[in-house]
């Protein structure tokens, strides 16, 4: 059992084969019993299986009766070997009698591939051009390996090799074996510059594309060798040495060389930065007859004694550009330039002229196979006969790549078209996938646990249409979601969407620093929306929603049972403002938002604005009445060198429709109000900032507690909230930026607040433990009767010696806290408190925090980490220093 190598390598034990077949010698050993001329009496021909004799005979120039030398029986054997038909042929000479012996090349059963992880066999066979039923060729099966070898290179595997095996089998058939050693990824071990003085290398580095192989760059693919990569980096070179002054720079030689164990490279660059230049005399030079010079230099930036920037210059012109093209005209930029070497000065002029008036004659779409033709056409902003406009163009192929269905550096092409005065535009995309299945699991530090399984796909069926589905679940929240949207309503420039849902949050509230489960909130609903432009930049999203809420309390913990055995929700246990949010209903609501939009980027902006107004109207139906309206506006600035600044600003108030159910009880309801905290203002616990009761419990002395740990906080949210932030994304060497890291410096400022006082709760307290009842002095509270209107008593409890509390309808308790001398309440046995109950933080005074983030697109998903110090709080405030979320979106 012996396996024949196609490449002259070790052989493998895999089947009887057949030797391997020699390749045709460059100069052909003698024919066998040869004399050195005579003439040819006849020609036979031994050893063919599928050829015919004469077939044989023709591919030969040897013919009976002609004389032969030796010379003319090497070119034979040459002509044989040609067809690439035969393994071996021999000729053997009986005083003029030729014999030609063949043995022919055996027909392929089947290719084999071994070895291959990293390349499936679906992306290797369609470069294999040997196949089953065909004939073996040695030249075929080397081109074959060639291009296998060609295919690994591109993916970075530079040390890969392939050696071909025969197999023999019955009836001159074969199979090839292609064992593949996949090798290791080439990684670029070094990268040198030779000729920079005036920035270090590493500086250099960071503009490239290519990083050098470290550890922290496992999860990269950087460091791994591309030719093509190779030639981008010399544009980055360029490009960032001509933002710097140096107009003359150049790249003499760019060379990658393979190290000998062929597993990493070393690419070096020889530059030449030369002279550095600065902006001589700017102007603006217009040959349109509407449009005067003046009015276009207010849109050039530079300054004459600012360092040369091709940058700048690159951006006046495509500002002049989109200008006019707004006003209609086709303008010809171009900027001239002015070189004196002795001044080290770039003067340049920008002269605008009214180019010829050129039409789109067509435009075709290249590439889409899952994608329909419309769902590009309609993001077109021109169509066939339209007069040719540059910033059309471009805002076409940002519309275009704003879809997310296609690769990321799209162009669209312009060719001529079948006039001087035609053009045809192409756009060559590149399908990505468009389908998401995320699961993922994590701890954050607001909702601990947490699992999400989603599946979404933003191009359903090529119509360019949203479907999705969501399953949430977390310590306090559990939801499943549906959804749909149809972008281009009955191919009109309409969306319509719409969502099902069923929400459950438990809400809780701090008792000392344990959570304790509060309200129970089930939502279930649904909710349609259309959306339609209003300008370029402007829409306008219409929406209505139909929810049923249920909110609930646990009836062991905060239930009472009542004069007549029903349970009722007991404000001395649960607090006024949790019974009066128990109930269930209906919300029945409209609304609209106005969205301005310019940002470049919707998932992570370096420039641009957003502001969107919106308001809901709860009131068509249902139980619930109130109108509700947010703000909210975010801007990004590119600040160059990497570092992004931002502002936003939010605020909402929501005005009810309806009056308050009861004294002290505030016409919104609880779960319809603002709340602010973690994680939307950092610094602050969640609900940290904003009108709160605390109850604080009496020590046995009749001493307020001063342990923040003894007190029960509960957070009521507010009628109205702002907040502002600044934040400052800093640039991190080109490492921490492989790994995903975004640092941030970043302020706060917000509050919450506008919420009716609710009735207190408090107790009569026997400060000075007589048994008599004290009043409670505190200006904001006042001393109440129970939910029944009975009066408090206290009482000694005789077995624990301690104060307690109870209701009597008539009559005083005893010492057992049973009512002397009147019929006895159901309550007379539930003794409360010592407590007292404050109403704090209701204020629109701001709440200030500073802090530094961390946001980390980790391979396991999203990762945000947050240290901010509350600088300015107000009393009751929650605040918090650290803050993380891992797993989950941010």
């Amino acid at each position: 059992m012996v396996g024949t190598v196609l490449g002259g390598l070790p052989a493998a034990a895999l089947a009887q084969v057949a030797p391997a077949a020699p390749a045709a010698p460059a100069q052909s050993a003698a024919p066998l019993g040869l004399p050195g001329s005579g003439v040819i009496r006849s020609i036979n021909v031994a050893g063919s299986q599928r050829l015919e004799p004469d077939t044989v005979r023709s591919y030969v120039k040897l013919r009976a009766g002609d004389p032969y030398t030796r010379e003319a029986l090497d070119q034979a054997l040459k002509d044989l070997y040609a067809t690439e038909l035969f393994a071996d042929v021999q000729i053997r000479d009986d005083k003029g009698a030729l014999t030609i012996q063949v043995r022919e090349n055996p027909v392929i059963n089947r290719i084999v591939l071994e070895g291959n992880k990293r390349l499936k066999d679906e992306k290797i066979r369609p470069e294999i051009r040997l196949a089953p039923r065909q004939i073996f060729t040695r030249s075929k099966a080397r081109a074959d390996v060639a291009r296998i070898i060609e295919l690994y290179r591109r993916q970075g595997r530079f040390a890969a090799t392939v050696e071909p095996k025969m197999v023999q089998l019955d009836q001159n058939r074969v199979d090839i074996v292609f064992e593949i050693n996949e090798g290791a990824k080439s990684k670029v071990r070094q990268i040198n510059i030779i000729g920079n003085q005036n920035y270090s290398a590493g500086d250099l580095r960071s503009e490239m594309a290519t990083k050098e192989s470290r550890w922290f760059r496992l999860f990269s693919s950087g460091d791994s060798y591309d030719p093509d990569k190779m030639a981008y980096d010399q544009q980055k070179l360029r490009q960032y040495y001509l933002t710097q002054g140096y107009a003359d720079f150049r790249v003499i030689s760019a060379v990658a060389e393979l190290t000998p164990d062929k597993r990493d490279f070393i690419i070096t660059y020889v530059i030449e930065e030369g002279q550095r230049y600065k902006f001589g005399a700017v102007d603006v030079e217009s040959e349109i007859r509407d449009i005067r010079p003046e009015t276009l230099k207010a849109l050039v930036r530079i300054r004459q004694g600012d360092w040369y920037n091709a940058k700048l210059v690159e951006d006046t012109v495509d500002s002049i550009t989109e200008t006019t093209g707004l006003l209609g005209f086709t303008p010809d930029v171009r900027p001239d330039f002015v070189r004196d070497k002795d001044a080290l000065t770039m003067s340049v002029t920008f002269k605008v002229a009214d180019a010829p008036r050129v039409y789109v004659e067509a435009i075709n779409i290249n590439g889409n196979t899952h994608t329909k033709d419309k769902v590009i056409r309609r993001e077109f902003r021109l169509s066939e006969g339209d007069a040719f406009n540059s910033f059309r163009v471009k805002r076409s192929r940002d519309r275009i790549q704003s879809l997310g269905y296609f690769q990321e550096k799209l162009e669209i092409e312009q060719k001529p078209g079948s006039a001087p005065d035609r053009v045809v535009l192409e756009a060559n995309v590149e399908e990505k996938s468009t389908g998401e299945l995320q699961v993922s699991a994590g701890f954050s530090s607001l909702e601990k646990f947490i699992i999400d399984l989603s599946i979404r796909e933003r191009n359903f069926m090529g119509k360019g249409q949203e479907v999705r589905a969501g399953v949430n679940y977390s310590s306090y929240s559990k939801s499943i979601e549906l959804g749909f949207t149809e972008p281009y309503f009955m191919d009109k420039n309409i969306a319509v969407g719409g969502d099902i849902f069923r929400r459950d949050y438990n809400s809780f509230r701090y008792n000392g620093n344990d959570r304790d489960t509060t309200y129970e909130q089930t939502t279930t609903g649904f909710q349609i929306r259309a959306g339609l432009p209003l300008t370029e930049y402007t829409s306008l999203a219409l929406r209505y929603g139909l929810t049923y809420d249920d909110v609930s309390l646990d009836k062991n913990t905060f239930y009472t049972v009542g004069e007549n055995g029903e349970l009722f929700c007991d404000p001395l246990l649960a607090g006024r403002y949790l019974c009066d949010a128990v109930g269930k209903r209906w919300t029945s609501s409209v609304g609209y938002s106005l969205v301005f939009d310019t940002l470049n980027n919707r998932l992570r902006p370096s420039r641009g604005q957003r502001v969107i107004i919106s308001q809901d109207f709860a009131g068509l139906g249902g139980d619930v009445k109130y109108i509700r309206t947010r703000f909210d506006a975010d801007k990004y600035w590119n600040l160059g060198s990497g570092f992004i600044f931002s502002v936003g600003a939010e605020g909402g108030a929501i005005v009810p429709l309806q009056n308050s159910p009861g004294p002290g009880q505030d016409a919104v309801r609880l779960t319809d109000r603002f709340f602010l905290g973690e994680p939307q203002m950092r610094g602050f616990d969640i609900r940290g900032i904003g009108p709160r009761v605390l109850r604080i419990p009496y020590d046995a002395n009749g001493n307020l507690a001063t342990d923040r740990n003894q007190i029960s906080d509960d957070a009521l949210g507010g009628r109205y909230y702002y907040l502002t932030r600044a934040e400052l994304e800093i640039p991190l060497g080109s490492g921490a930026r492989e790994l995903g890291l975004r640092p941030s410096l970043f302020v706060d400022v917000g509050s919450v607040w506008g919420v009716k006082q609710p009735e207190p709760t408090a107790v009569f307290v026997d400060k000075n433990n007589d048994g008599k009842l004290d009043t409670i002095n505190d200006p904001i509270y006042r001393d109440i009767r129970d939910i029944n209107g009975n009066q408090l008593y206290t009482y000694v409890d005789s077995t624990t010696n301690q104060t307690a509390y109870t209701t009597c309808v008539a009559g005083t308790p005893d010492s057992s806290g049973a009512c002397v001398g009147s019929n006895p309440n159901p309550k007379a046995q539930q003794a409360y408190g010592p407590w007292e109950e404050r109403f704090l933080g209701d204020t629109w005074k701001p709440r200030v925090s500073v802090g530094f983030g961390v946001n980390w697109n980790s391979p396991f998903g999203p990762f945000r980490i947050d240290i901010a110090k509350a600088l300015v709080k107000r009393e009751g405030d929650d605040t918090k220093l650290f803050t993380f979320n891992v797993g989950t979106q941010f």
